[in-house]
């Protein structure tokens, strides 16, 4: 393997993979469940942050590389008509850049505006099917209806565009509904949001403990279901825990540890707040900067909650877990309740048995997987915020082929096994270039 892409490949305990920046806290809606303050939806801070220092962070982030997918959300970030601008400048940076939006706004105007940005996908929320269930969730008669016709002007100018479902007491049990219409209506993604209890979220019906093993559960087997669409849970990192409980002989359920599918928070992602606050997640109130008072870079470097976050030390339950490494919890739950960013996550239900504590794979341990070439090549010239994704599936499939060398063709297969010729991105360059065969 090349040494120069190896030393590349190897994630630093602070690499940025996703940057998410509320541009705004006006919305025209009053969701039940935001995380924002209500008091201000309406008309916006007086100090949200400007253009200018939106792009200031962007240029910032871009000194680090192109690894970094930003999402621009809100509030509404769609009530900011400079959004296209923020959208291009990053763009132009070699940045991802997505929006995350209630989708009522999205207009085909919109929508086409976003596209010739450089937009490269966009975040619509459903929170339910039943209709008027939705519109009560988000506060405004009608907004399903705008909501899915913002989908459909995405599907008809080809957008990329991923489904955001709240997880609640009210809409659990419309789990597989949600996944056939996200799939039937094209999404790429299916992120299902799972709530933590701040902001207009405390008067929320959040489900139980059991409701959310059980619900999880479901979302690992519906995986399996849609192979051609990804269907991953947010804010629920104990998912790593229940996928290898139902099958601990997949490589993919030690694949990743803390460098995927676990809490990210402070060590692989973070939040810029519209007054410029910086937050290891939108859950966390607690500042640990702010960007009009020192640099971005250098609160995402030497923040101690971040510090902790990267190399944390668990209390309770959480430190005496054998899946803490794999899953580690939800860090905001604790601190919601009343407790510090350490404590155990108090919506998990597994109790601790004593047993040896579960490593992930790693270049150290018996199961490393080398990448030759060629295959190298590719995965180098994938945007770098697919690179970390692609990397992890691809070696645990080798693996479960019980090789240890990924190779071009194994790209291939997986590729074609994924997505057939339903790719991401509508016949995007960057993957059919990067990780299809050269020859197809």
């Amino acid at each position: 393997m090349n040494k120069l892409f190896q030393l590349q490949q190897k994630s630093s305990q602070n690499d940025l993979y996703l940057l998410a920046i509320n541009i705004t806290k006006r919305c025209n809606l009053a969701c039940e469940h935001c995380y924002l303050d209500a008091d201000t939806l309406k008309n916006g801070q007086a100090n949200e942050l400007s253009l200018k220092e939106v792009t200031s962070i962007l240029d910032e982030v871009a000194t680090r590389g192109n690894k970094t997918m930003v999402v621009l959300t809100g509030g509404e970030p769609l009530a900011r008509t400079d959004l296209e601008d923020m959208v291009k400048h990053g763009a132009a940076l070699g940045l991802s850049m997505v929006v995350g939006s209630n989708g009522t706004l999205l207009t085909s105007r919109r929508v086409s505006a976003l596209k010739a940005a450089g937009a490269l996908g966009i975040g619509i929320s459903v929170d339910s099917l039943n209709q008027a269930q939705h519109d009560k969730f988000r506060g405004l008669d009608g907004s399903w209806e705008k909501t899915f016709k913002g989908i459909q002007h995405c599907r008809k100018q080809e957008l990329s565009f991923q489904i955001h479902f709240t997880v609640t007491r009210n809409n659990y049990t419309e789990l597989n509904d949600i996944i056939q219409f996200s799939h039937k209506n094209g999404a790429r993604v299916l992120n299902l949001f799972f709530l933590i209890c701040t902001g207009r979220a405390e008067s929320s019906s959040d489900i139980s403990p059991d409701q959310y093993e059980r619900t999880l559960t479901e979302i690992i087997k519906a995986q399996i279901d849609y192979p051609d669409m990804i269907i991953r849970p947010r804010c629920a990192p104990h998912f790593k825990r229940i996928a290898h409980q139902l099958n601990p002989e997949s490589p993919i359920t030690r694949v990743s540890g803390f460098d995927g599918d676990g809490c990210i928070a402070g060590s692989h992602y973070c939040r810029v707040a519209p007054n410029g606050d910086v937050t290891a997640c939108p859950y966390i109130d607690t500042p640990s900067g702010n960007i009009r008072e020192q640099s971005f870079l250098s609160i995402w470097d030497d923040a101690p909650d971040f510090q902790l976050l990267r190399n944390p030390s668990l209390n309770g339950a959480c430190g005496e877990c054998e899946y803490q490494k794999l899953c580690g919890g939800c860090r905001a739950r604790p601190v919601a309740m009343g407790g510090n960013l350490m404590d155990s996550d108090p919506y998990c239900a597994y109790v601790p048995d004593g047993k040896a504590i579960i490593e992930p794979f790693n270049e150290n341990s018996e199961h490393f997987i080398h990448w030759n070439d060629e295959a190298s090549q590719r995965l180098s010239r994938i945007p770098g915020f697919l690179q970390n994704m692609i990397k992890k599936r691809a070696e645990a499939y080798v693996l479960e082929l019980g090789e240890d060398t990924v190779k071009a063709e194994h790209l291939s297969n997986l590729a074609s096994k994924r997505f057939g010729q339903n790719m991401p991105f509508k016949k995007p360059a960057f993957l059919r270039s990067s990780i299809e065969s050269d020859h197809e």
